[in-house]
């Protein structure tokens, strides 16, 4: 019977099943970030419980680091300590602050080489599908479900539906994973995937680079995904041949063998399977207060709730919060602040994109505009081929890396009523503060936004990196 991708994984990590239809599926990495860690390993030792396989877990600081502080105050914060403590106390991995391999959870794992295609990944924060970017299955749980994985290695789950959307032809000038995933949000909502196991197929995906993928499985989860993976490919094994904990000699290709095996049979059948042509994207912009309320840049925020394809309630609520009028265009908005980094869009890739937009320009006055890069590795590399220096010499912040204003849990806070175009993944009300307005957008648009001082078209800037 021909499988998915999904099938696959599932049914090679899959230990037994309960009488109400769940599985117990094998867990091959467990992440425990620096919110969590210190509650979850204390919990663990009042249980009694040990660690089944220390040497598969790894706790990261990511969430609490603050991005303008030096190393020296950063080791006095509360979760940075506590954090530190207990992964001493259970000798685990720790990528710890200021150490060569620290960064964002979903950054920095897949870009050592810890995360493998056809592997299990499960980390409490809900954007664990990011690394399916690399052909890996990343699953999301909670604070009491983490300990349990801890102590068995495992975790009991329901299979999920599953869902293929395959994308023909390619992305035009300009336009990138971000631009395509907000746009997918937009056309499907939250409801038709949601809780589904999500393959992103197609020329199109086959044509993105590795980062580009783990930008739209990351993104995936605001369509309401369970999960998100894309079958690895030469691309993929490519791009792992130069990290530094992937397999070597027989290794290596003992696992390129396995590797090969990782796509959906061509007969495979899926609970839902979509076609969607996105060659003649343009770059996309959020006008609300959801991923899933979105627009072109050069569209308006929707004169109508029935435009909207929302309640009125809700549409005025969020033209109210974000501060537009019906009908409003958002190019030409004003904006106060930009910040470039999280796990959506903190990549040598994305900090790269917005470079092109911004060399040999300046941050426009009024503007306040940061870049957090997604790990020690990221910022080395931004710094070696002169990307770091451009974005500073035009006025951007660089800050240390981390989550930052993701959800301002390390981050600087932005003020309410302030506007900002930011590369993360959610633009919920209080999300980066309390009566702080937000537009998500791709590094390009959001680099535009910093030089011009409001929301515009990127492409018009992007030029070659030393073109200036």
């Amino acid at each position: 019977m021909p499988k998915t991708l999904f099938d696959k994984i599932w049914s090679h990590h899959r230990l037994a099943e309960d009488e109400g239809g769940k599985t117990l599926l094998y867990i091959d990495r467990v992440v425990v970030d620096d919110v969590r860690a210190p509650q979850v390993l204390e919990n663990l030792e009042r249980r009694a419980l040990t660690i089944r396989r220390p040497d598969l877990a790894v706790v990261v600081q990511d969430h609490s680091v603050p991005s303008f502080m030096t190393h020296t105050s950063l080791g006095g914060s509360v979760f940075v300590d506590a954090t530190r403590e207990a992964a001493r106390r259970h000798g685990l991995r720790l990528l710890d602050v200021g150490d060569a391999e620290q960064g964002i959870s979903h950054v920095t794992l897949p870009a050592l080489g810890l995360v493998l295609p056809g592997s299990t990944y499960l980390c409490v924060d809900s954007h664990s599908p990011t690394v399916g970017g690399a052909g890996a299955l990343g699953l999301a749980c909670g604070s009491t479900e983490l300990e349990h994985v801890l102590a068995t290695q495992a975790m009991w789950m329901r299979k999920p539906r599953q869902m293929r959307i395959t994308f023909p032809g390619a992305l035009g000038p300009g336009v990138c994973a971000k631009d395509l995933i907000l746009h997918l949000i937009g056309r499907l909502g939250i409801e038709m995937a949601r809780g589904v196991a999500l393959e992103l197929a197609g020329e199109l995906i086959a044509s993105l680079s590795v980062e580009a993928r783990l930008t739209l499985c990351n993104m995936a989860v605001e369509l309401g995904a369970r999960t998100c993976i894309v079958a690895p490919d030469e691309t993929t094994f490519a791009w792992l041949a130069t990290l530094p904990h992937t397999p070597r000699g027989e290794m290596w290709r003992s696992a390129y063998a396995h590797w090969q095996e990782l796509r959906s049979d061509r007969d495979a059948k899926f609970d839902i399977d979509l076609t969607m042509d996105c060659a003649d994207l343009v770059p996309q912009i959020t006008w609300g207060t959801s991923p899933a309320q979105v627009t072109s840049i050069a569209g308006s925020a929707p004169a109508t709730a029935a435009e909207a394809g929302l309640d009125e309630a809700i549409w005025q609520r969020a033209l109210d919060y974000i501060g537009l009028s019906p009908g409003a265009r958002l190019a030409g908005t004003r904006i106060d602040r930009v910040f470039i980094g999280s796990c959506t869009n903190a990549r040598l890739e994305d900090i790269e994109s917005a470079a092109r937009v911004v060399a040999g320009r300046k941050v426009a006055p009024h503007v306040k505009a940061i870049v957090v890069p997604g790990s020690r590795a990221v910022s080395r590399q931004a710094l070696e081929r002169g990307l770091r220096d451009i974005l500073v010499d035009a006025g951007f912040l660089w800050g240390e890396p981390g989550c930052s204003m993701c959800a301002g849990g390390g981050g600087e806070k932005v003020l309410a009523g302030e506007r900002i175009v930011s590369t993360t993944n959610r633009n919920f009300e209080g999300r980066q503060g309390a009566g702080v307005r937000t537009h998500l957008a791709s590094p390009a648009t959001a680099a535009a936004a910093a030089i011009m001082g409001e929301i515009c078209d990127p492409r018009p800037l992007l030029r070659s990196i030393g073109s200036a």
